[in-house]
């Protein structure tokens, strides 16, 4: 049976934090030790403050580039400036949407930099995405002994509404290969790869939430995949692959 733990009790992560320390105090907390089959998912947003990610926005000067996109999407500029510095491409520009394709390879909203539920105090901050999430996860894999994914919220084109995404993971398969394997009537698959990772994470975010819930951690326990470990780069299509260019 698979469950999906909720760690609370993790205080308002600074810049600097030892992110593995506190994850680790919350698992102790909560009387949870380490069993196989258990993975830690973790909010991108936690990560980011520990690595100090935030960006004043008042340190910020949009160029002409930027000035020209906030008029189209009504956005901030100096927002704006920050995409543009965190992007390789912009993929969409329209009132309200801007649409990059972030330097990680993630296609996404706002090059996932986010203003929201990065705590109190002065609103004019901004937080951007971790420099590398699957390196950060292989090193609170490591510390804390157990699988790790990070895990960020994506929209996606065709259907509304948002899902938790793994944009950093290690220590288990975050993309499975099952091409070549057979089905139950002994077709061999053809295209067949599951975003493990993916899954787990929005397994994740139906306890910890979107909003003011305040979880930014969460234990799913009892999932046993097999199979090579993968990052959540791997998960990413690339630039060839992409069929709506």
């Amino acid at each position: 049976m698979i469950e999906i733990i909720t760690l609370g009790g993790i205080p308002e992560v600074q810049e600097g934090a030892h992110l593995d320390l506190l994850l680790a105090d919350a698992l102790q907390a909560a009387g949870l030790e380490r069993r196989d089959g258990d993975i830690l998912v973790v909010t991108q947003k936690i990560l980011s403050k520990a690595e100090g990610r935030m960006i004043r926005l008042d340190t910020v000067e949009p160029g002409a580039e930027a000035l020209e996109l906030a008029e189209l999407t009504y956005k901030d500029p100096r927002l704006v400036e920050l995409v543009l510095a965190e992007s390789t491409a912009i993929v969409r520009a329209a009132p309200h949407v801007l649409i990059a394709r972030h330097r990680l390879g993630h296609v996404m909203a706002n090059a996932g930099i986010d203003r929201s539920n990065i705590g109190e105090g002065d609103t004019e901050r901004a937080l951007l995405l971790p420099v590398d999430p699957d390196a950060s996860a292989a090193e609170l894999a490591q510390a804390l002994g157990m699988p790790v994914v990070i895990s960020d919220s994506f929209g996606r084109p065709w259907r509304m509404g948002v899902v938790a995404v793994a944009i950093g993971a290690a220590g288990l398969p975050a993309l499975l290969d099952r091409r070549g394997e057979r089905d139950r009537d002994g077709r061999a698959l053809e295209v067949t790869q599951i975003a493990v990772a993916d899954m787990i994470a929005t397994a994740a975010c139906l306890v910890m939430g979107e909003g003011a819930e305040g979880v930014p951690a969460a234990l799913v326990r009892g999932y046993h995949v097999e199979g090579p470990d993968a990052p959540a780069a791997a998960l990413v299509r690339s630039e060839a692959e992409d069929l709506f260019r």
